[in-house]
């Protein structure tokens, strides 16, 4: 249940602050494109209309811009340059994109880790230079609160099964962990 919040969060939640931003885009425009608006019917809110035209052209060239290589070459550079120093964002967008069913990196990629005498669900975060992982083992049944370790990567078995299962069978107090054991009983005998 608490996944399912998490998930709808990560989605409304972006959605309601794009509209907040289209909303001040918009009204702050409305004042610029006022001459323009007055010729369009006086019944009509024009200068709305308008401005929400135009914020509609700009967010559309830009993404026609992105889908271009230089387009695409100049936001990673944005990206990396602004957006990577900022703490926590690379997890964060990692995190986004793992709910969202992109698999795009390594980051947060489901997993069971050897913790004293038991394998307990974890995610990979990062790979060391040595080779050691990064893990990050959550809490039952807050997947979203836990404990970092750095172990062998001997003790950590990735599995093949989506993130957003991983973190079911995890705010589910563990049921449906078989099916993870599974996964990794079948990846040794391969």
């Amino acid at each position: 249940m608490l996944s399912t919040l998490v998930a709808g969060l990560l989605v409304v939640a972006p959605v309601y602050l794009a509209v907040l931003l289209m909303l001040k885009a918009i009204r702050s425009l409305s004042t610029v494109v006022g001459p323009l608006a007055k010729l369009l019917p006086a019944w009509l809110p024009g200068a709305q209309i308008v401005s929400l035209l135009l914020v509609l052209v700009v967010c559309f060239l830009t993404g026609l811009a992105l889908r271009t290589r230089l387009g695409h070459a100049t936001w990673g550079q944005i990206e990396k340059s602004v957006f990577q120093r900022i703490p926590g964002y690379p997890l964060l967008r990692s995190l986004t994109q793992r709910l969202a069913g992109e698999s795009e990196g390594r980051a947060w990629r489901p997993a069971l880790a050897e913790i004293e005498d038991a394998l307990v669900p974890a995610f990979i975060i990062e790979e060391l230079d040595d080779g050691r992982l990064t893990i990050f083992v959550p809490s039952v049944p807050t997947p979203f609160a836990g404990a970092v370790y750095i172990l062998s990567s001997t003790r950590v078995h990735p599995l093949n099964v989506p993130f957003t299962q991983a973190v079911s069978v995890i705010s589910r107090w563990g049921s449906g962990s078989k099916n993870l054991v599974a996964t990794t009983e079948l990846k040794k005998a391969s």
